[in-house]
């Protein structure tokens, strides 16, 4: 699901006969909601998204915003440098050729 750029993620829990789902790729705030129908599911995910965003202005807060674009990855010395002469053999940016790499897999 996807409401003013935030992206919601559900799941049923058979045993509660309900859905239930939280906002993805917010760093450290926490967005949930619940339904028992996928449209109540639907209403619940916008519901939250703005009262979170109505909660963030009450308090003069900045709204985190969901997949900023901005990926902290720690990989493994040698594997930096490879990706690094490997970009520089394609005369790109490390950044271009993992973005490169990385959307030719996903």
């Amino acid at each position: 699901m996807k409401y003013k750029n935030y992206i919601g993620h559900a799941e049923y829990d058979g045993d509660a006969k309900l859905f239930h789902g939280e906002v993805l790729g917010l760093s450290t705030d926490v967005i949930t909601f619940q339904g028992k129908t996928v449209t109540e599911l639907e209403t619940a995910f916008k519901e939250s998204v703005d009262d979170y965003l109505a909660w963030c202005k009450k308090r003069g807060d900045t709204p985190q915003k969901s997949f900023s674009g901005k990926l902290n990855v720690s990989i493994p010395p040698h594997l930096h440098e490879k990706l690094s002469v490997a970009a520089r053999a394609h005369g790109i940016t490390l950044n271009a050729y993992i973005n490169d790499v990385l959307s030719r897999i996903a």
